[in-house]
């Protein structure tokens, strides 16, 4: 399969260098040092058992991408509309789209930037991995799972086909005939440990030893289930449960990406986090002070630095 890898940091990276070593021509858009490095000594990829070395092409403009099957997006939400022509551009020359991005809202927003619906899947991926040098990238997490879905719910020959190209490429995939559901069940997951953190800039262990912190996460994943369900996300209790033993299970030191992001006082997923709750919570009048109360500290601080 030809597949171009939009976004080619920790996540994009990873994913493209497994695709190459399991035997598929992978393009992956990058720039600067990362791009040089690559073209000079390939993609390095380092596992908690093994490291690597992929071959893979290095571009920096989507019109040196030609004949691409499947465009795998994993660029910070904030990002998405820098990469749009370049999405749009590789779906006219009918490449599926896979978005591997947070949130619950990208379908819509890369449809707002003229892609066509037809060709997005739903995707997601649980995984811990980051870029720790030009033409590096590192593995932290011990798993790496990859669900892929359409968005109306069907298991398609093309879903099948992406899932067995990540299965053979060694990584744990697997179809959904609700990727909806899921997306939203990463959601609340992603979207709480934000919140709780960015509030508190402190690690998840932090927030759950604090007077009321594990009340503070139960209470935002209600309130993301409660929106979820009014937009007709079939979110259940036994979701929500999950979903809080999940976080109960994160070692304490852990720290979203979300609050290094705030650290490092670059750009960070506060409008597709809380902010998308807030939002969605007045859309379809359902309360959601907590991550009202996010979204307005957050962005508070954010103004200041």
């Amino acid at each position: 399969m030809q597949i171009a890898v939009i976004g080619a940091g920790g996540v994009g990276g990873y994913y493209g260098g497994l695709l190459a070593r399991a035997g598929h021509r992978v393009t992956l858009l990058a720039r600067g040092e990362h791009l040089t490095a690559i073209r000079q000594r390939g993609l390095e990829i380092r596992l908690p058992d093994e490291q690597f070395v992929a071959e893979v092409s290095a571009v920096e403009s989507a019109s040196e991408i030609a004949g691409t099957e499947l465009a795998i997006v994993a660029v910070k939400s904030y990002s998405l509309e820098e990469v749009a022509p370049t999405i749009r551009l590789l779906s006219e020359g009918d490449a599926i789209v896979l978005p591997l991005l947070n949130g619950v809202d990208t379908v819509q927003r890369l449809v707002a930037f003229s892609v066509a619906e037809a060709q997005i899947l739903g995707g997601l991926t649980t995984i811990s991995v980051v870029k720790i040098a030009p033409g590096i990238i590192e593995r932290r997490s011990s798993f790496a799972k990859m669900t892929v879905g359409e968005l109306g719910g069907k298991i398609s020959q093309r879903v099948e086909r992406i899932v067995a190209a990540f299965t053979d490429a060694g990584v744990d995939a697997q179809a959904s005939a609700d990727i909806t559901l899921d997306l939203w069940r990463k959601f609340a997951f992603i979207a709480t440990v934000a919140a709780a953190c960015g509030l508190s800039r402190g690690p998840i262990g932090a927030v759950r030893e604090a007077q009321f912190g594990n009340l503070l996460m139960e209470r935002s994943v209600r309130e993301i289930a409660a929106v979820g369900r009014a937009r007709g996300v079939a979110f259940s209790e036994q979701d929500i449960e999950q979903t809080l033993t999940t976080i109960a299970g994160l070692a304490p030191e852990i720290k979203p990406s979300f609050l290094l992001d705030l650290e490092r006082g670059g750009p960070t997923e506060l409008d597709i986090f809380s902010g998308a709750v807030a939002r969605m919570g007045r859309e379809f009048k359902i309360a959601t002070p907590l991550h009202d109360t996010a979204t307005a500290a957050i962005s508070a601080t954010l103004t200041r630095t």
